[in-house]
């Protein structure tokens, strides 16, 4: 067994790579459904936010490339100079960190959990995970809640959609009064609505693709919904444009925003582009009276309350290293379990086979009889087969391991 996570993030690369990397829930379920045609691949989740996008697979050791390949194959071209890959522990470092909010854009945001958890989900469905992710994935969700138990790094956390918010605010002196055009209607753009009410916002105007989609989440903010195709006519009176579509391509741009700025007549407007893939394409940030800021940009605002969230980093990441250490310590033992189970099917074969046997000779034994010989013929293997499990185990993760696993092999099956 070989754990491998190949992947990038904020840290690596910028929003105009990590929208390239982007991967939708359907290309990922295509993806994972055919993981049989990449030799050594067993098994793989894949996990592809705004933020980051990455690969956590188990593979042979002599196989590493299927896991390049398998993600060349799904995104169409991989730029290695921007990922990162970590393997075994601390592949599993990793993605407890990432569950338990320490390696996001926002330290210790919440919605990385239930991303982590639909990735696992998709993978799951998909039939592409087996013992090692399965115990993998289930331990580090359990981690990602208890460090939320645990510690109140959540408690001073800014998450994208409210830095988005606090960032108009700071730009504009207050949002008291003022309107705002949303085009999206998904989580992350019902997330940012209530943030903008909160800061006393008078007006909320939704834009989809869907109208009923803008309806229904109108409804729920108490906002108004506007066609898709009417939108731009409902952003000449709007102070702030906010997108987060989840679209494959600019949905704002430059030519639209210049006859906007024309009907506005001199009357600037703010742009917050939260989506990965970008919604607004860069060149509508050079247009006169226009302000642009993309996902990027909102690091600066992140930066609030760091030190509070730090100090309960720091419990957070040691809730994470004793997690770790006991998957790692449970891990120690996955490998043998096969050529353990072998070892005592096997043994129980001969044993029913004698049984079978002695039991033909001895016609008039009683019922209590037989289970005596039962008992007493399992006793028996099961005091043959102890000396070598103990040293199997006492093995696990020693340079002796491979030793005692090629010699059971020699001694039983070969």
């Amino acid at each position: 067994m070989h754990l491998k996570v190949l992947g990038l993030n904020h840290r690596t690369a910028p929003v105009e790579i990590r929208e390239k990397f982007s991967i939708g829930k359907e290309a990922i379920r295509r993806g994972l459904e055919n993981l049989d045609g990449y030799d050594g691949l067993s098994e793989a989740v894949i996990l592809s936010t705004c933020n980051r996008s990455e690969i956590y697979a188990v593979t042979a050791q002599d196989c590493e490339l299927s896991t390049y390949q398998f993600l060349n194959d799904l995104i169409g071209g991989v730029d290695k100079n921007f990922l990162y890959e970590f393997d075994d522990e601390a592949c599993a470092e990793h993605l407890f960190e990432v569950a338990a909010g320490l390696d996001s854009l926002v330290l210790g945001e919440g919605q990385i959990l239930s991303q982590v958890k639909e990735a696992y989900s998709v993978a799951k469905s998909a039939a592409a995970t087996s013992t090692i992710l399965n115990t993998l994935f289930h331990r580090a969700i359990a981690a990602g809640k208890r460090v939320r138990t645990e510690t109140k790094i959540a408690y001073n956390s800014v998450s994208v959609s409210s830095a988005a918010v606090e960032l108009a605010n700071k730009k504009l002196g207050g949002l008291i009064g003022k309107s705002a055009l949303i085009f999206g209607a998904g989580k992350m753009a019902q997330l940012t609505a209530q943030h903008l009410l909160s800061h006393g916002l008078k007006k909320i105007f939704v834009a989809n693709h869907h109208l009923s989609r803008a309806e229904e989440m109108a409804l729920k903010i108490g906002g108004q919904a506007v066609a898709w195709d009417n939108a731009f006519i409902e952003a000449a009176h709007v102070d702030i444009i906010i997108t987060s579509t989840g679209a494959p391509h600019y949905v704002v741009k430059p030519w639209q925003t210049q006859q906007l700025m024309t009907r506005r007549e001199g009357r600037g407007i703010f742009f917050i582009d939260i989506a990965v893939p970008r919604d607004v394409d860069p060149e509508v940030g050079k247009i006169k009276g226009v302000t642009l800021y993309n996902i990027d940009d909102l690091e600066s605002v992140v930066e609030k309350n760091l030190q509070a969230r730090q100090r309960e980093a720091i419990l957070a990441r040691k809730i994470v290293a004793e997690d770790v250490a006991a998957l790692m310590e449970r891990f120690k033992y996955l490998n043998f379990q096969p050529l353990m189970a072998n070892l005592s099917e096997r043994a129980e074969q001969m044993r029913l086979r004698e049984v079978r046997k002695i039991s033909s000779k001895l016609p008039n034994l009683t019922d209590d009889e037989r289970k005596v010989l039962d008992q007493m013929t399992r006793r028996i293997v099961r005091k043959l087969l102890r000396m070598p499990m103990m040293k199997l185990n006492a093995s696990a993760g020693t340079d002796a391991e491979n030793f005692y696993t090629q010699a059971v092999k020699a001694l039983y099956f070969n």
